[in-house]
């Protein structure tokens, strides 16, 4: 769907990456598709999902204010939500592609239990960073926690998940 839509080719040299909840596997009723990308230039971006919109009927485009003004985009594709976060941030070092690998080396770390825990907390309403954060006990801001088990190694995951009774002693 996401490919026959022309989407990436539209944004080809963007290094775009599919993240989020649909291929962690925990997403609910309204969850969207999360493509990241990297744009120097985050208006180059804007300009081909301009030219793209006779597929992309529901395309709104808005610009951050902070440091890089990244853009969003948001669209929908044969009734599934789609949201394209272009930073001049490379993909590897956006915080949603570091909260992306993380959790999902959580959930082969963690097993269903996790996996189960995190759905129940997202079908409750939380977003998925603070429900990662609620399933595992972490303290703090949620996002700054999964960003900093990101670039843990496993040894240190599985003490999380242990602490958190996920596992075995």
């Amino acid at each position: 769907m996401l490919a026959a839509s022309g989407v990436l080719d539209l944004l080809a040299g963007f290094d775009p990456r599919v993240a989020g909840t649909l291929p962690l596997g925990v997403s609910i009723a309204g969850s969207d598709i999360d493509i990241l990308c990297h744009a120097p230039e985050p208006d180059e971006v804007a300009d081909r999902l301009w030219r793209g919109r006779e597929r992309l009927r529901t395309l709104n485009l808005w610009r951050w204010t902070t440091a890089g003004r990244p853009l969003v985009a948001t669209f929908a594709i044969d009734g599934w939500p789609v949201e394209i976060f272009a930073s001049p941030v490379e993909v590897d070092r956006q915080e949603g592609w570091r909260h992306f690998l993380v959790e999902g080396r959580l959930l082969a770390l963690g097993g269903d239990a996790l996996r189960e825990r995190v759905m129940v907390l997202r079908q409750g309403g939380a977003k998925t960073e603070p429900a990662f954060a609620m399933a595992l006990g972490l303290r703090g801001d949620p996002y700054a926690e999964l960003y900093r088990l990101s670039h843990a190694p496993d040894a240190e995951l599985r003490e999380v998940l242990l602490l958190a009774g996920f596992g075995e002693a």
